[in-house]
């Protein structure tokens, strides 16, 4: 168990720089008492965006923190923030860039990716079973600190033409939505988490409201890792 957590412990540090996730690692030991549990949560997200026509899907990663606030046994608060984490969609039809030759080359065959970069913050109710299955929910917030469209188009075998726009100031700062969960605890309730947690957004996110509305929808496969413990 010290093996897997050191190994870990050291992918998490190795591949995100920031500094709430390196504080987290630090001082870990610190947070966790006997009505709270502090620990680190990532894994796969997919996510989509509802009020889009024929979008797939978008494959990406999440990386975060998180507490496990103890109201009485077996019953908790569930929040923390992911740090890194992104909403969207791909497959996107193509529109205009005002760039004559970019149109022309992406309106044959070309599709649109879209990714919305978020800090989210869920605050759910958490309730463990016996069996150390658990489920949860709640509300999820997030804050967006950055978008863009990616045109991608395939030129030849194993090469895309790729060009990428900023489409922030088109989108509300601010999300909200339902969020839901169930997981398992593993070593007797005492070590990792593995859960699946479910997103669906309230918020329309665009703000030109002579679209349709866009909500956003996530699937989280998350591990979360208790620190200090």
């Amino acid at each position: 168990m010290k093996t897997l957590f050191i190994a870990l412990t050291f992918l998490f540090c190795s591949t995100v720089s920031n500094a709430q996730v390196l504080i987290s690692l630090l001082f870990g030991d610190k947070l966790n008492t006997g009505t709270i549990e502090f620990g680190l949560d990532g894994g796969l997200n997919w996510t989509n965006i509802n009020g889009i026509d024929n979008t797939n899907y978008l494959m990406g990663w999440n990386l975060g923190f998180y507490f496990d606030i103890k109201i009485s046994d077996p019953w908790m608060v569930n929040t923390g923030v992911v740090v890194k984490g992104n909403m969207g969609a791909e497959g996107l039809p193509v529109y205009s860039l005002d760039i004559p030759n970019l149109d022309e080359e992406f309106s044959n065959g070309g599709s649109v990716t879209r990714k919305l970069n978020y800090f989210s913050v869920p605050i759910m109710i958490k309730y463990t079973f016996e069996n150390h299955i658990y489920v949860k929910a709640g509300i999820q917030l997030g804050l967006m600190y950055s978008g863009h469209d990616t045109f991608i188009k395939s030129v030849k075998e194993d090469d895309d033409l790729e060009y990428e726009v900023n489409i922030k100031d088109q989108y509300h700062p601010l999300d909200g939505g339902l969020a839901l969960g169930i997981g398992y605890r593993l070593m007797s309730g005492n070590g990792i988490n593995l859960g699946i947690n479910y997103y669906y957004g309230l918020i329309d996110v665009r703000i030109d409201d002579s679209t349709p509305s866009e909500l956003n929808q996530a699937i989280y496969l998350n591990v979360g890792i208790p620190i200090g413990k």
